[in-house]
């Protein structure tokens, strides 16, 4: 269910049109570079791209490139303020753009017969994301199989959106498979419109919902399933924890799920230790790799160091808040009042895109699927809870931890201090531990009379159907 509806995501948000997906294109396409042994980056640490598929930044040719000392061409930076990317805005044209190129078609012949003559690589406007590069494997395969078959850049960039969905699909199964209970809304969170909009992109985001849909449901399994905890299983929970944890570190208090393992599946006290700190310790180097210079920088980080580029002013530092505990309680006050709806909307997948507000889907529909996620997470006729009270709370305490976490970097990050609320807050942050969340509401005082999963699920797949057909009509029509 999940892969057919994420294939007709694919197709009806086209390449690029996620959030931040440019970024993620670029980073593929390095890793992709060097699987391939092609060159990966320029003197200036730029990724470089072939000259065929430089056009998807800049749509209207506005680009002047010179060579530099290697022969690379490099963008002026004069002439890549006004440039327009693949996917910034989507319009009936992007369709007929793709639609006219094929398979085998390359976007103005002309000019990228040009810039071939001056160069066969040319470097990146966009920097690539600062993450493992685990993360961007599945994509990087399939840029990879387009280049090695001399495809042109929509079949490049097809083939690395699908062989991602491709990875969640599978991640999804291996979940599903292992989860003792709630396999239901494990798939509910799954199809979202949100999840298979970035199921179906370059995202980075998939192989973190991957990881901790995963880590989610081998933790349950050894804690209400399995009767012994093996070593296998402590293997697999230090790969998800290291692979997971260096795309973004906000999300380690999911670690803690661990400990609703019981001691007495681990055999004895000893191995119990050995695999938290094998879990641990995996965790830890992954992060010290890839993050060290980041965690140093926000840590040392004061008043005077603290600069928000985008808003050309100061921003946030922690030792600023952590003098001024009432100011940071202030913020993550505010911004819960003044932006849940948005933070619902974009969990939910209201506004997809680019969070392009204006290809949107309608709030009842977002509430709607809001329902059937509560509706799968209620207790049905003949269920056990697994779950004991202090075991749900300890699982809303590490949901909240996540989001708190989340608020946090979003404040120092990208907050500037003249801003009332947490600025950069998406919902999409917080699908990785919806899942969990939902099952520890789970209780024996609001249930349902009958099953109605298969229901629900269906119901989930109309309103999919509803946001696609809605979404590729607003493309079309918009002027």
């Amino acid at each position: 269910m999940a892969g057919g509806l994420g294939i007709l995501y694919l197709f009806v948000l086209p390449p690029l049109s996620a959030p931040d997906e440019i970024s993620h294109y670029v980073s593929a396409y390095r890793l992709s570079s060097q699987m391939t042994g092609q060159p990966q980056r320029d003197r200036y640490g730029r990724v470089l791209l072939r000259a065929q598929d430089a056009w998807v930044e800049d749509l209207d040719g506005d680009f002047v490139y010179e060579p530099d000392e290697d022969g690379n061409l490099q963008v002026t930076a004069k002439s890549r303020e006004q440039a327009v990317k693949l996917g910034e805005t989507m319009e009936e044209s992007t369709y007929e753009l793709f639609h006219t190129l094929g398979l085998n078609g390359q976007y103005a012949p002309e000019r990228t017969a040009q810039i071939q003559t001056m160069g066969a690589y040319v470097s990146s406007t966009y920097p690539p994301v600062t993450t493992t590069p685990l993360a961007y494997v599945p994509q990087a395969i399939g840029i990879s199989v387009a280049r090695l078959l001399g495809l042109n850049t929509v079949c490049l960039l097809y083939f690395g959106r699908f062989c991602n969905l491709i990875f969640f699909v599978i991640m999804l199964y291996l979940s599903m498979k292992r989860i003792p209970f709630g396999k239901e809304v494990l798939l509910g969170v799954a199809v979202l419109p949100m999840t298979l909009h970035l199921a179906a992109s370059f995202s980075y985001d998939v192989m973190i919902l991957s990881c901790m849909f995963l880590l989610t449901a081998v933790c349950l399994d050894l804690a209400y399933e399995k009767e012994q905890v093996r070593v296998r299983d402590i293997v697999l929970l230090a790969v998800l924890a290291a692979v997971a944890g260096p795309c973004k570190m906000v999300y380690a208090p999911m670690l803690g799920l661990c400990l609703l393992i019981p001691m007495r599946k681990f055999g004895k006290v000893r191995n119990w230790f050995i695999s938290a700190f094998a879990v641990g310790t995996a965790w830890a180097m992954a992060m010290y790799l890839v993050n060290s210079q980041v965690i140093a920088t926000y840590a040392a980080a004061t008043e005077a160091d603290s600069y928000v580029e985008w808003a050309g002013e100061a921003g946030f530092s922690m030792s600023l808040l952590i003098h001024n505990p009432v100011l940071l309680v202030r913020m993550f006050y505010q911004t819960l009042l003044w932006n849940a709806k948005d933070m619902h909307i974009t969990m939910i997948g209201g506004w997809l895109g680019n969070l392009d507000q204006v290809l949107d889907v309608p709030y009842l529909a977002v509430w709607a699927f809001t329902l059937c996620l509560i509706g799968l997470a209620l207790k049905i006729p003949g269920e056990q809870i697994r779950m004991n009270m202090r075991q749900r709370v300890w699982t809303g305490f590490l949901c909240a931890a996540c989001g708190g976490l989340t608020m946090l970097s979003m404040l120092i990050a990208w907050t500037p201090v003249s801003s009332r609320v947490i600025l950069g807050v998406q919902g999409r942050y917080f699908l990785p531990f919806l899942p969990v969340l939902l099952l520890a509401l789970k209780n024996r005082t609001v249930v349902l009379t009958k099953d109605k999963n298969r229901s629900i699920l269906y119901l989930m797949c109309c309103l999919n159907g509803y946001a696609l057909v809605r979404l590729f009509s607003i493309v079309c029509i918009r002027l």
